[in-house]
């Protein structure tokens, strides 16, 4: 993402996955494309910033990037998202009013899970709808909101369909599962 702000607050986005406090910080840009290959479309990882949370919690940006494409592997959610995205995702992580944009991400490896109903879970609880999400986009932002009435809230039976993640929150998105 060639966006300067995003830099600025970068570290929040270490948020995205409570596991990436861990993560070495000599990964490489050459180690970091390997693990992110096939989370989205090569032309996006190609040229895309590259960030990597350091142990210390903050985010290192290992290339800027050229296409205002952001990819990162928080954790165990790899992701590439396009600029109005990474603006969305500071929003959720600062608990603030998301951007008036529509944003897109790439997490073509799937996720670990989250909660379908409470943005800010860290964890799986009996009551919280958890669900692992094979590869899929994400639609997300205020300009997303118009789609949202037309796919069910809850993730539906089967393989393929679209649904809406986080509904009756600001930060509520359709998420596209991708076979």
């Amino acid at each position: 993402m060639t966006c300067p702000k995003i830099y600025a607050t970068a570290g929040t986005l270490i948020l995205l996955a409570s596991t990436a406090l861990g993560q070495a910080t000599d990964v490489t840009v050459d180690s970091l494309m390997d693990r992110l290959d096939g989370v989205a479309p090569a032309a996006v990882l190609a040229n895309s910033t590259l960030l990597n949370p350091t142990a210390s919690g903050e985010m290192q940006v290992l290339r800027e990037g050229s296409n205002g494409w952001t990819c990162m592997y928080p954790g165990t959610n790899p992701m590439c998202a396009d600029g109005a995205a990474m603006s969305f995702l500071q929003a959720w992580m600062m608990n603030e009013d998301p951007p008036d944009t529509l944003g897109f991400v790439y997490m073509l490896l799937g996720d670990e899970g989250a909660s379908n109903t409470d943005p800010h879970a860290e964890g799986e609880t009996a009551d919280n709808h958890w669900v692992v999400t094979g590869p899929h986009v994400m639609l997300l932002g205020k300009g997303a909101q118009p789609l949202l009435d037309s796919y069910p809230t809850e993730v539906p039976e089967g393989a393929g369909a679209p649904w809406v993640m986080w509904p009756g929150t600001p930060y509520a998105h359709l998420m596209l599962p991708i076979d």
